[in-house]
């Protein structure tokens, strides 16, 4: 018996769209497309320039239509420039969809006033305004504080029909050319955003359009009618535009105490349209709620398939109604999915390989199958308390964390499973789980296969033990893009590098790797030292500079590149603060600088350099990359040593590991910086060793808001070097110093390898 804990959700294909040849090809390259009638007839055998298009006669010549709805032909503009004729500029906009006048489709206003903004308004924005594209909402006068994160448009007037005739003069002016329609709703009515989206999408944007609860007006002697305003209306561009130049008329000849009955009267005495609640067999839906009514409890079909519902009193009852629907699509989602499987299963049985051609579960992709043995996937094997399969290379680890709470998961809901399938004639519950294995497919998702033992209990009580193998798979789920500013690779990266006196002795080797992999390849970087001087030191540097040797080495690298200088900053101070000296340096330099924050063990190249560029966005992300750590020589290469070759070949990586308890390495903008820095200037008044105990990691872990981007990085390799851990920082950061010393040591093999000899000799 096969489970599936998780149900994908299947989305029906899109309808194709079939394209007619009409005798001749329009090329898209070389040419601009603008707005406008065609210079020649393309088709002319066809009914004499004549087009049967959606049911309309289409005349090819002069751009009309027989129903008279605004259509569009493009005219090839060619770029080289005729002889014959004055040469005009082509100007193309930045954007495609710009130029091919393609635009958003819906746009949402909500009608709120001052008392109800920070109520219903709020409600409304929090249950279906993430659904839109955008949403405005417009009131007569703000209050005091407006609520975050909401569009609020204020007018500055409290009348109803006031607000209703500048919402509309709003939306004409400022997004008329942006979106195809406007859906206008009051604060005090729930909207099913999808089910809007839905009906918009099946509408054309170029008809004139005013839809929604059509009401008669008050007397009821026309035939006419307006759109109620507390059920929202749908509002297409076109009729916005022809409406526009008779808004002043409307304001001033209309009498109306209801916005929605003045609205509906001015499109009916200058545009000649009314209401509608049907069109192109798409209705508008809605529902009318009741006082003291349970949403809960309601189960007609008219509440069911609802677009909108109205009144809504308070916004506990928006938020119960917004449960209420989405439990309604969720059920709805997963009686289609049922039926998209049975089909699926009913149309595998007429491929050639039969009902054996359907793959488990049904609807989700088949298990990845490796090519060679390199490419297999291997299972975990893990159990209630214990997974086998370590990131330390630890033949078994406590299960914890999020590992325990997937196990625990996994587990509950394979016997609800079991339950839901074999009730009321047997029900299951859990004794131990003997077995556990799980694989990461990434064609598919994460696969468990279970051994349970059960005690199954029958409907007279009876109970016995049973081993049950169940299989359960977790599917992945839509992929989301997230949305990332642009950079490039073309920024100039600062690349700062604190020395102290007990660090100078590898300054060599970074210089050496510096001038090899970024002034000989000419890259964009520049170098900057930070000579970090304890009192002793600073008091006799006039007689002996204990970093003389090293200004030395930057002196000759200079003058092997003339062009090239090497600053470096002097810094007395008896504990060397990351963000100390961070202060120092970001003083120095402009706000748009991307710094580098570098140790004297990293071996700087250009690989790396590119990703710091791309990974460090201004006002967006920082990265801090965990370098690679090679393990001790001494213990590694007990007898034989490394080749010369290998110690110097950044390409592959050498004996070690990446060192996850160092945060040293660091890309980040200073305006970033001097940002998160302003924000923890509170909180050093009172206690100025806090600098000391903190650093730059910590600095934007909990004042900037950015992301903080944590990732390996092959590129950064460090040579061996036990840290010199200092007591005065922060507990946290001298015990990552002390397990960074202890794990880059060397592997467990090469650890258990020492132990073995030493023991060896020592028996001999």
């Amino acid at each position: 018996m096969r489970l599936s804990s998780f149900l994908a959700v299947f989305r029906p294909a899109l309808p194709l769209i079939l394209g007619l040849s009409l005798g001749c090809s329009l090329s898209l390259l070389m040419v601009s497309w603008t707005q406008g009638d065609t210079d020649e007839a393309c088709g002319d055998d066809l009914g004499n320039g004549r087009l049967v298009h959606n049911g309309h006669i289409r005349d090819l010549h002069n751009g009309q239509e027989g129903d008279g709805n605004e259509d569009f032909q493009p005219r090839i503009v060619p770029y080289h420039k005729d002889p014959n004729k004055p040469h005009k500029k082509v100007l193309r906009t930045r954007y495609i969809h710009t130029e091919l006048g393609i635009r958003e489709r819906l746009l949402v206003g909500i009608l709120s006033s001052r008392a109800t903004l920070n109520t219903l308004g709020v409600a409304v924005n929090k249950t279906v305004a993430h659904h839109f594209h955008r949403t405005f909402f417009f009131t007569g006068l703000r209050s005091a504080k407006a609520p975050h994160g909401m569009a609020v448009i204020a007018h500055g007037d409290d009348r109803p029909v006031w607000l209703m005739y500048e919402t509309i003069r709003h939306l004409h002016q400022h997004h008329a050319n942006e979106y195809d329609w406007f859906y206008l709703a009051q604060d005090d009515t729930y909207t099913q955003a999808e089910r809007i989206m839905e009906l918009v999408n099946h509408l054309s944007a170029g008809q004139d359009m005013y839809m929604g609860r059509a009401e008669e007006f008050i007397g009821g002697e026309e035939r006419a009618r307006y759109c109620h305003g507390g059920y929202g209306y749908l509002l297409s561009r076109s009729l916005l535009a022809r409406l526009q130049p008779h808004l002043d008329s409307c304001r001033n000849d209309i009498l109306s105490v209801r916005p929605d009955e003045w609205l509906g009267r001015c499109i009916i005495d200058y545009l000649g349209l009314s209401c509608v609640e049907k069109h192109q067999e798409m209705t508008y839906r809605y529902f009318e709620l009741q006082k003291n009514v349970d949403p809960e409890r309601e189960d007609s079909a008219q509440f069911k398939n609802a677009f909108t519902v109205h009144p809504i009193s308070e916004p506990a009852l928006m938020y119960r109604l917004h449960k209420r629907y989405n439990q309604i699509e969720l059920d709805w989602t997963y009686a289609q999915i049922q039926h998209l499987q049975n089909q699926i299963n009913n149309i595998s049985e007429l491929t050639p390989e039969g009902k054996a051609g359907a793959t488990w579960p049904i609807g989700i992709n088949p298990p990845f199958r490796p090519k060679t043995r390199f490419e297999v996937i291997n299972w975990e094997y893990f159990t209630e308390e214990h997974i086998y399969s370590c990131g330390d290379s630890s033949p078994k680890c406590e299960l914890r964390g999020a590992d325990r709470a997937d196990v625990s998961s996994v587990l509950e809901t394979a016997v609800g499973r079991l339950n839901e399938r074999y009730q009321p004639q047997l029900r299951f519950r859990k004794r131990r789980l003997l077995n556990g294995y799980r694989r990461f497919d990434p064609t598919r998702g994460m696969e468990y296969v279970l051994d349970l033992a059960l005690e199954a209990f029958t409907q007279k009580g009876h109970s016995q033990v049973i081993a049950k193998r169940v299989n359960l798979l977790k599917p992945l789920s839509a992929v989301e893009i997230i949305p990332m500013p642009y950079v490039t690779e073309a920024t100039r990266v600062q690349v700062i590098l604190p020395v102290t006196a007990h660090d100078q002795d590898f300054v060599g080797n970074f210089l050496d790797m510096y001038v090899m992999n970024a002034l000989d390849t000419h890259d964009n970087a520049l170098l900057t030292f930070l000579f970090v001087y304890d009192p002793f030191d600073a008091q006799r540097v006039s007689q002996t500079d204990v970093f003389a040797g090293v200004k030395a080495m930057i002196g000759e690298v200079e003058k092997r590149y003339g062009d090239v200088k090497i600053p470096w900053i002097s810094v007395k101070t008896e504990v060397p603060s990351q963000v100390k000296l961070m202060d120092i340096i970001s003083k120095k330099h402009p706000v748009d600088t991307l710094f580098f924050l570098a140790s004297v063990w990293t071996e700087v190249n250009a690989d790396f350099l590119n990703r710091c560029r791309m990974n460090a966005i201004s006002n967006w992300q920082v990265f801090f990359p965990i370098h690679f750590q090679e393990y001790s020589p001494a213990l590694v290469y007990r007898d034989q040593q490394p080749s010369a070759a290998s110690s110097f070949a950044s390409e592959t990586l050498r004996d070690g590991h990446f060192d996850r308890h160092v945060f040293e390495e660091a890309c980040f903008y200073n305006a970033d910086y001097m940002a998160a820095r302003t924000k923890m200037a509170a909180d050093i008044l009172d206690n100025d060793e806090l600098l000391e105990s903190m650093d730059v990691y910590e600095i934007f872990v909990r004042y900037s808001g950015l992301h903080v981007f944590r990732a390996v990085e092959p590129a950064l390799v460090q040579k061996y070097v036990h840290r010199e851990c200092n007591p005065r920082f922060s507990e946290d950061i001298y015990h990552r110093c002390v397990l960074s010393n202890l794990e880059g040591l060397a592997s467990r093999s090469h650890l258990a390898m020492a132990l073995f000899e030493q023991e060896q000799a020592n028996s001999t």
